[in-house]
């Protein structure tokens, strides 16, 4: 994984308050790709919530959208598919 991924991953999950929630929105759509509303709906959290936290994902690479619409399918990047057991290694080491 290259350095600046590598900051990006750690700011967004383990440097950030919110960093537990995307977590567990990377490890759903690692498992299985899907919508905001099903993701909200599986995980118990608040749409706008899982919205805004994938947004932020999306903009640093983590997570891309198929599709412009409602049901827009959210799968991780390939940055993330790349490097994926290092990720996951970060992301457990932090309990998370």
């Amino acid at each position: 994984m290259d350095r600046d991924f590598r900051s990006i991953i750690l700011w967004l999950f383990v440097g950030s308050k919110g960093g537990p929630t995307r977590a567990r929105i990377l490890f759903r759509i690692k498992e299985s790709p899907m919508n905001v509303h099903r993701i909200a709906k599986e995980l118990n959290l608040n749409y706008r919530t899982v919205k805004y936290h994938l947004e932020l994902m999306r903009e640093h690479g983590v997570v891309e959208r198929v599709g412009n619409d409602y049901g827009a399918i959210y799968i991780p990047g390939e940055a993330v598919e790349k490097n994926w057991d290092e990720i996951e290694s970060i992301l457990r080491r932090n309990g998370l």
